[in-house]
């Protein structure tokens, strides 16, 4: 079985469905609500475990109600977090999350900076031991930690390219052997250039594109994989899906086309479902979209 492992952020997130998101201050009725765990690399896994991955998860949290629902809605996910470190200082994240009647969401998180941000507990044993790592750009430190091990011991070491703040996308990306950009984090760090970030960087670089799917560069060349299209309810969490998908297909040895189209996939039929990483499909979901549209 893959092994996939996270590390990074997990959070606990309300999500909150409205008609449309609001410009200027004012009050607005949900008609729908959801309090979930959810968190970048988090996420990620989950949906790797959902595809049949066998998949951990390591970072921190606080010793709090949160982190204890946060832990509970990843094991019940099917993800190992025995490793997980509880924190005496500082509280566990949270998110609040509006989405909109299209799709579209606002998300406004909260990361706790007092939670100890040093690596050094993190078991070198349980990343190198995985097929494939999974970070994000959320505890900095971790993840430069987990790429080098990873990196070393000559796994796949994967980078949530996400937008964030400044200089934290020039530490982690030379440590990854795989990048893979929102647009956003592309545009941030690269000025949204594919093809200028893949000649400075060593490893594999390729950008998440919505409704418009992937697009990455193989041998010098330009590539995409395009999406599938499906009437998008809610699109929190699709990146993740896609991240967890693309990993657990290069880990089985699909080449770089197969694995974006299975991803691809995948984080289609989430967005096509409320409810965050919730909506994650599993492989038979999955594979019955492939078989459906062969050409997308």
């Amino acid at each position: 079985m893959s092994r996939i492992l996270g590390v990074g952020a997990a959070s606990l997130t309300t999500i909150l469905r409205v008609e449309r998101i609001p410009a200027t201050p004012t009050k607005v009725l949900a008609k729908d609500c959801i309090v979930l765990g959810d968190g970048m690399s988090a996420s990620a896994v989950c949906a790797a475990a959902r595809l049949g991955a066998k998949a951990a998860w390591l970072g921190r949290l606080g010793q709090d109600a949160t982190g204890d629902r946060i832990l509970a809605d990843l094991t019940l996910a099917g993800v190992d977090v025995g490793q997980v470190r509880r924190a005496p200082e500082g509280r566990s994240s949270v998110s609040s999350v509006i989405v909109d009647a299209k799709g579209e969401r606002l998300v406004v998180p909260f990361h706790d900076p007092a939670l100890d941000p040093d690596p050094a507990w993190l078991p070198e044993a349980a990343i190198a031991g995985a097929d494939a790592v999974l970070v994000d750009v959320r505890w900095v430190e971790g993840a430069a930690r987990a790429l080098e091990i990873a990196r070393a011991t000559g796994r796949i070491a994967m980078l949530d390219g996400e937008l964030t703040a400044p200089g934290i996308l020039e530490r982690l990306m030379p440590l990854a052997t795989h990048v893979v950009f929102s647009e956003a984090g592309l545009g941030l760090a690269y000025g949204g250039d594919l093809v200028a970030a893949a000649r400075a960087l060593q490893g594999f670089v390729g950008v998440t594109r919505g409704p418009r799917g992937f697009a990455w560069i193989e041998n010098g060349r330009a590539r995409e994989s395009p999406g599938f299209a499906v009437e998008a309810v809610d699109t929190l969490g699709a990146g993740d899906v896609f991240h967890g998908a693309f990993a657990l297909g290069l880990v089985e040895g699909m080449d770089i086309a197969r694995a974006a189209r299975f991803a691809n996939a995948a984080a289609a039929i989430k967005c096509s479902r409320f409810g965050g990483r919730l909506g994650a499909p599993d492989r038979a979901q999955v594979e019955a979209l492939l078989q459906i549209r062969p050409d997308s």
